[in-house]
Formats: C-alpha cells, structure tokens, sequence
C-alpha cells in the first residue's frame, strides 16, 4: 500500500494544483487555473496528502464560519493512490478541525460507492434523515 503524510496547509503550487484536479477529470475547476487557484487559497481550511516522494496525491478543503457550519467543498485523491486510505484521512483531518461546529455538509457526484464512502466516515445522505427527510438545493452555475 502506498504510503503518504498529511499536512494542514495551502502550499499547493499552481501546477500540483492543475494536475491533481485533471487526474480526476474535474474539468469544470481544472479549465480556468486562476479561479482554482484563488479557490484553493481562499478555503478555511486545506489539507493536503503526499506521496513519500513528495507528490501533491490529495487535497481537500472546507469553507466555514468556524462555529455553526462546515462545508467540504473539496475532496479528491490521485487515482493511483485512491483505496489506500488517502480520503479517509483528508475528511478525518477536516473533522477534526471542525468537529466543534454542528453542521457539515458536502455535495457530491452521483458516482457508484460516494454513498458508501461518506456513509462509512458518518454523514447521512439528506433523504435519509429520520424522523423527516431534510430537503437540500443547490445552485450550480
């Protein structure tokens, strides 16, 4: 199994940033560099994971106001190291810095095991909640 470390920080280079998000083929941040860029530097917070030789291999990022609400806007790992523990240890890490705040909250791609991965680190798809449902929106431009 691939081995990586975490570091809490946003010292992320405009290339590592590029790559990451193009090895996932999320085309909607990686065509304009300098809003990725300005997202990625504007979060709350922002973790990222490296391989043992250094290569940016995961990130993920929350944007907050640091007492009612966390949002995970962000969580993506490499292909090549996704299944190794990679993004359960980015969300672990964002918990952790936001475990006081009562709400987090993410939006996410209808992909085969999403459901599964975020089910499994604790959070409840919206339909799901008992004893209503909680109704979610969105706005995607």
């Amino acid at each position: 199994m691939p081995q990586f470390s975490i570091s809490a920080s946003a010292d992320v280079t405009d290339a590592e940033a590029l790559a990451l998000y193009e090895s996932v083929g999320w085309a909607a941040y990686s065509r304009d560099l300098g809003l990725l860029v300005r997202a990625i530097r504007n979060s709350s917070f922002v973790v990222t994971a490296r391989s043992v030789g250094g290569e940016l291999v995961g990130l993920a990022r929350a944007v907050s106001d640091d007492a009612t609400i966390c949002y995970l806007q962000d969580i993506l790992v490499d292909p090549a190291f996704q299944g190794t523990g990679v993004g359960r240890t980015l969300l672990e890490a964002v918990q952790a810095r936001y475990g006081h705040v009562r709400q987090t909250v993410l939006l996410t791609d209808n992909e085969p095991g999403q459901r599964a991965f975020y089910e499994a680190l604790g959070f409840t798809e919206g339909a799901d909640f008992s004893p209503e449902p909680l109704r979610v929106f969105a706005l995607i431009r």
